[in-house]
């Protein structure tokens, strides 16, 4: 940790670029700044080979085709592009059903909830205290035949992991489509679009230690997954997402994806280590304290917890100015109503206010997961205190 900067727990809104993903994306600012459709000269040849070795390395950390790979400006327009335009696709024929789970990220959530307006019929199906879903649920909704099926590999403020191979059974079997929201996915689990039968796949490098502003859309080819563009513009991407290209930014979501491949399972290994130094550390000195999600089938590095005493989390951040963490999506933290997600699996009002995100990354020490732990029960010891004052 550098001298006086707080700890960062809160990968799951947004991971540091690794240095080496910096130091690749450095020449396409600098040295070789050409647009990657000006296939006319030289430069910007060099740069369209560029993303496409970047294509490449996104497509192997999914198992995917590099022609599978549409690229964008991050996983919120890649869903709203997977949801929306199989939807527009299918126009007035076929099924009308789309499915989501009442976990999802507010992004699939508001674009499944917007198609009612074109006909569709949302459905928004619940989960388990423990955050996954009840296959036998999903299986009952598809009984009606169904355009989409939409569900998160890795919810975003619990941590937990949905089984996606079983559902993506139920979902083909079913003669749907389906979609799967994989931005906290990546380095996180292993990702196999085949083995989900996955027809799209979203995601983000910033979740993944690369650049803020762009994303992915994995796009099955065979069988082919069709979608209409959302907006109109030269073409780019299969047409399927115009735009100019920003070469360094996808070079360093191709890097990041490298990494990802390469080192995302060891980088799991350590964060459980410092999760487990966090968590021991917190329950020993904060009695009463509850992790939301399940237990087993969850990430490493997440740790939802609901602290005692109707603490509330924003002063306990408060307390805590040298720890940088959340109380939920990055997305809609600044909402005044409690999470979605936790309301979901049945914590209360009160409980969800006292609830905090703790998200451990892969530049996270164990000395700062101790410190970590130390800081936040001072923090809650000093807000019990203060209220036990004011009575």
């Amino acid at each position: 940790m550098r001298p006086n900067r707080p700890i960062y727990l809160d990968h799951h809104a947004t991971t540091p670029a690794d240095p080496r993903v910096l130091a690749a994306m450095r020449p396409w600012w600098e040295e070789n700044f050409a647009n990657p459709g000006s296939i006319e000269h030289a430069m910007g040849r060099a740069a369209a080979e560029a993303v496409e070795v970047a294509r490449e390395q996104i497509a192997e950390l999914i198992r995917a085709g590099a022609k599978e790979i549409v690229l964008t400006s991050g996983a919120t327009e890649a869903n709203n592009i997977a949801i929306k335009g199989a939807a527009r696709f299918a126009g007035v024929e076929g099924p009308r059903r789309v499915i989501t789970l009442a976990t999802e990220h507010k992004c699939v959530l508001e674009s499944v909830r917007d198609l009612a307006a074109w006909g569709f019929e949302p459905v928004v199906l619940p989960v388990g205290a423990d955050g996954l879903l009840d296959h036998d649920l999903l299986r009952e909704a598809l009984r009606v035949p169904t355009l989409l099926v939409s569900v998160m590999a890795v919810n975003n403020e619990i941590g937990v992991i949905q089984d996606l191979a079983a559902i993506g059974a139920l979902v083909k079997a079913a003669g749907a489509a389906f979609h799967v929201d994989a931005a906290q996915a990546a380095g996180r689990v292993a990702i196999d679009v085949q083995a989900w039968q996955a027809d799209l796949l979203s995601l983000s490098a910033h979740k993944m230690y690369g650049p803020k502003g762009v994303g992915a859309l994995y796009v099955r080819r065979r069988p082919r997954m069709r979608l209409a563009p959302l907006f109109s513009g030269g073409g780019q991407e299969r047409g399927l997402r115009s735009g100019t290209l920003a070469a360094p930014l996808v070079v360093g979501m191709g890097e990041a994806a490298r990494i990802a491949a390469a080192e995302g399972m060891l980088d799991q290994g350590r964060i459980a280590s410092q999760r487990e130094v966090l968590w021991k550390a917190l329950s020993a000195r904060v009695p009463g304290i509850a992790v939301n999600g399940h237990a087993q089938h969850r990430v490493t590095g997440n740790l939802n917890i609901t602290m005692p005493g109707g603490v509330d989390a924003q002063a306990l951040m408060a307390a805590a100015p040298g720890l940088c963490v959340s109380t939920g999506s990055a997305c809609s933290s600044a909402a005044v109503e409690p999470s979605h997600v936790l309301r979901a699996i049945g914590l209360d009002d009160a409980a969800a206010r006292a609830t905090l995100r703790l998200g451990l990354g892969r530049f996270t020490s164990p000395a700062e997961a101790g410190q970590a732990a130390e800081l936040l029960a001072e923090a809650w010891a000093h807000c019990m205190a203060q209220a036990h004052a004011a009575e």
